[in-house]
């Protein structure tokens, strides 16, 4: 039974998953000796799976192998597809600073090696998902480099129905984290000149290993979360500290008027509380007059 729509917006023309920094190591090894990234990467599949029909695409922000090995791609596919497979979304892969764009291209993405920019276009219904390679090979800091952002703005220079999403692994927003802005996108103004006019609605990133939204020029931009692990922004200033813990995908809803990003965390934990069928159930029969009024009264206990 579909939840039913009882406030003013209806239900999101687009939903798209939103994961990032999955860092998978040859033979599963463990990130650092700790971090178990291939567990991480399964558990939040599950929840991905829960999602059934409802997900268009599932977009992941790129540091898909930490050392840019095969079999880390392998098992990255090996994880995810099943999952784009059975609810029928979308997959989009983004290179991150992490990835290696020869092995991105054959053991991730089935084309010829070649050390050129991975950037690639794709479609969810009238949505278009753009996703541009911000890698700098051999260094960890972001840049677009003129050919990506001539085949940009060739893109963009033709609206898409339902707008566009644009996907790339540094997300051109501040970090409070002191260490991590020599690791920023580098050359943003040329980018903020692209988007200029067109009809992208919203920036997806990562790169930053924690969930953060903010403003570039003039559109929304929204920051995965990690599955690898997280970094901790309470740590001592001019320290970057990763923790094991804290991982998180986000959900994106796209409706007519706006989008919605919201933050999912990894893992299972005990419930608390569940409004399922039976709360459900005791609206279900109930007019349209009526059923505002008896839903949002409160009760005791809720």
């Amino acid at each position: 039974m579909n939840a039913p729509r009882l406030g003013r917006y209806p239900a999101a023309r687009r939903v798209l998953a939103h994961v990032s920094d999955t860092h998978l190591l040859d033979g599963g090894a463990r990130l650092g000796g700790a971090a178990d990234t291939v567990s991480a990467l399964a558990r939040a599949c599950e929840q991905l799976a829960r999602l059934g029909g409802a997900l268009d695409a599932i977009v992941v922000t790129g540091d898909v192998a930490d050392l840019g090995e095969p079999d880390a791609y392998r098992r990255v596919r090996g994880l995810l597809e099943p999952v784009a497979a059975s609810t029928g979304a979308e997959l989009v892969w983004v290179m991150g600073n992490h990835d290696v764009r020869e092995t991105f291209r054959t053991d991730l993405l089935d084309e010829a090696s070649s050390p050129a920019p991975v950037n690639r276009a794709s479609w969810c219904g009238g949505l278009r998902i753009v996703a541009v390679d911000s890698s700098v090979p051999g260094w960890h800091h972001g840049e677009l480099v003129p050919e990506t952002l001539d085949w940009l703005a060739r893109v963009l220079a033709e609206p898409a129905p339902e707008g566009t999403v644009l996907a790339l692994h540094h997300a051109p927003l501040a970090t409070p984290l002191g260490l991590m802005d020599v690791l920023e996108l580098r050359g943003q103004d040329a980018l903020a000149e692209v988007l200029a006019g067109t009809d992208v609605r919203l920036i997806l990133g990562g790169h930053l290993h924690y969930a953060t939204n903010g403003m570039f020029a003039g559109i929304p931009v929204s920051v995965a979360g990690a599955t690898a692990y997280t970094m901790d922004l309470s740590a001592p200033p001019r320290e970057l500290v990763g923790v094991d813990g804290g991982r998180s995908f986000t959900l994106v809803h796209c409706f007519d008027e706006g989008i919605v990003t919201s933050v999912v965390p990894v893992g299972a934990f005990p419930v608390v509380a569940n409004f399922g069928e039976a709360f459900l159930a005791e609206i279900e029969d109930l007019d349209d007059a009526g059923r505002l009024e008896r839903f949002s009264r409160k009760r005791g206990g809720d």
